[in-house]
């Protein structure tokens, strides 16, 4: 059992790293144009809001833009923090202290 346990984590790991090299040794080979390269910058911010708005603004299915909303109320201090610093760690943290201060208000 054990020994099938580390063959199976060894055989996902070799696979994720030939999933991760093989693109970068293709690329590595080529010329890629700078409008490619600046619309790549846009992948990242664009996978992380398609990840976080719908924790954001949906209750289930439906959306919900109201005050009741403490995702979204703890998220307005968030984003104006992370426009301000352009921190991560700052970010985070505003997000942190607004859904604890949400929570512990009755």
């Amino acid at each position: 059992m054990e020994q099938t346990v580390w063959i199976i984590i060894l055989v996902i790991a070799a696979a994720n790293y030939l999933f991760r090299v093989t693109p970068l040794l293709l690329l590595s080979r080529f010329r890629i144009p700078p409008s490619w390269i600046r619309w790549l910058g846009y992948v990242p911010v664009a996978v992380l809001a398609a990840l976080v708005a719908p924790e954001i603004f949906l209750k289930g299915d439906i959306l919900v833009i109201t005050p009741e909303n403490k995702n979204l109320i703890a998220a307005i201090p968030a984003f104006g923090v992370a426009v301000k610093t352009r921190s991560l760690l700052f970010t985070l943290l505003a997000g942190v202290a607004s859904m604890a201060l949400l929570n512990s208000l009755p």
